[in-house]
């Protein structure tokens, strides 16, 4: 198929949100024809969906609908891989020993007759909460020096320039203000309410709905650019080419949907208070299996919906990255007291939930999920045995009756 590109979409941080995948098909499909396809970053990592089939209906939606992408921190690892690889490009990230960049740098299209570069950044922040196993050997540059370094060397082949970008909306109008022969950033990984389009200066920084819900849209105006967001139609079909992969993600739902347990209270029929489940899953933590001191961030957590049942689909929709508990070493510099680590701690991932408070005197160790061991304390000394999902599971719900066994004929 010929196709004219008249506009630019871009989704962001869909995170593998396959239960509304029927929307972003379809009309995805639809727009294919006129349309470069983008993706801001994080199309991977975030439901059970990712958990059950490690990706690759991710992979397949990608390979089929898909263009072009910006590098995730969720995920980043798949970007790698063949036909992923490919598509990917970023302007600042890099081998950390030759220098070399890690994916193509940018794309050149046409669209509606102009010559457009199309490039990518990943945050510097964002990447630091790649697991330190994922991201070893690579690095990134500062994004506004990597692009007026990319503008420079092809200025005289592009007529505008669109970045996709996994930093963050106030990021990206930084970003914007710095480099302002940028004509349009497509902004991800923050997960705010705020999508604009907001112009700095000509440039117009946006971003779509998150989690498959819907994106964003440039085109050429005049002799600027217009952008907009949209949402994703309601679709009870997808195209014939698309069908065998519904299927593949149906299936997937229905494992899903497989109740594990009465929810209790006050989780019911409400959205969760991940703070508060963290809070109460550190405090039976450091209670009842002795450890000195317990640290969990909330973003270990994903807020859901909660109905009367909790169901496979709710819990790893909950804690869908696998954690593990483990015990780890404080790194040396915060021996010496527990502020400075839990400031830089929250600086880092957000807000924490820790057991007790305040943290005792000369602790020593704590027990963690295996990622905050090991990409900001010390290592961890061992495992404790124990999934973060389990603790969840256990807190949250009662589980069902078992069914009644008949009694053998006899």
């Amino acid at each position: 198929m010929t196709r004219t590109f008249t506009q630019i979409v871009a989704t962001t941080d869909v995170h593998s949100a396959l239960d509304r995948a029927d929307g972003l098909l379809a009309h995805l499909h639809e727009l294919r024809a006129t349309s470069l396809i983008a993706d801001c970053g994080d199309f991977f990592e975030g439901s059970g969906y990712y958990l059950l089939d490690k990706g690759a209906r991710e992979r397949e939606i990608l390979t089929t609908l898909y263009d072009v992408l910006a590098p995730g921190n969720h995920g980043w690892p798949h970007y790698f891989e063949p036909g992923l690889h490919e598509m990917t490009v970023c302007a600042n990230a890099a081998d950390d020993s030759t220098g070399r960049p890690l994916f193509d740098r940018l794309r050149i299209v046409d669209v509606h007759g102009r010559r457009v570069a199309v490039t990518a950044v990943i945050g510097v922040n964002a990447f630091h909460t790649i697991p330190a196993d994922q991201r070893a050997g690579h690095r990134v540059t500062d994004p506004v020096t990597a692009l007026r370094g990319l503008m420079l060397e092809h200025h005289h082949r592009v007529d505008s320039w669109m970045v996709l970008s996994h930093s963050g909306f106030e990021t990206d109008l930084h970003l914007a203000s710095a480099c302002p022969f940028v004509d349009v950033i497509f902004a991800g990984h923050c997960h705010s309410d705020t999508y604009g389009p907001v112009s700095v200066g000509d440039t117009l920084v946006v971003k779509g709905s998150e989690l498959a819900v819907g994106y964003a849209a440039a085109e050429p105006v005049g002799s600027g650019w217009a952008a907009r967001t949209a949402t994703f139609p309601a679709a009870d079909t997808v195209p014939d080419e698309l069908a065998a992969l519904k299927e593949k993600i149906a299936f997937t739902g229905r494992t899903l949907a497989a109740p594990l347990g009465t929810v209790n209270e006050p989780y019911r029929d409400t959205e969760l208070d991940r703070h508060r489940l963290l809070q109460d899953i550190a405090g039976r933590l450091h209670t009842g299996l002795g450890a000195q001191a317990v640290i969990l961030n909330d973003t270990a957590l994903r807020p859901t919906r909660l109905t009367g049942v909790l169901t496979l689909g709710d819990l790893l929709a909950i804690e869908p990255f696998g954690n593990q508990l483990v015990h780890a070493f404080l790194p040396d510099a915060y021996m010496a007291g527990t502020d400075g680590l839990l400031t830089h701690l929250a600086g880092q991932v957000g807000p924490l939930a820790i057991a007790p408070r305040p943290l005792p005197e000369g602790l020593r160790s704590v027990l963690t999920t295996d990622y905050l061991a090991d990409t900001y304390l010390g290592g961890r000394t061992h495992q404790a045995g124990l999934r973060l999902g389990e603790t969840v599971r256990r807190i949250l719900a009662t589980p069902l009756p078992e069914p009644e066994k008949e009694e053998s004929a006899r």
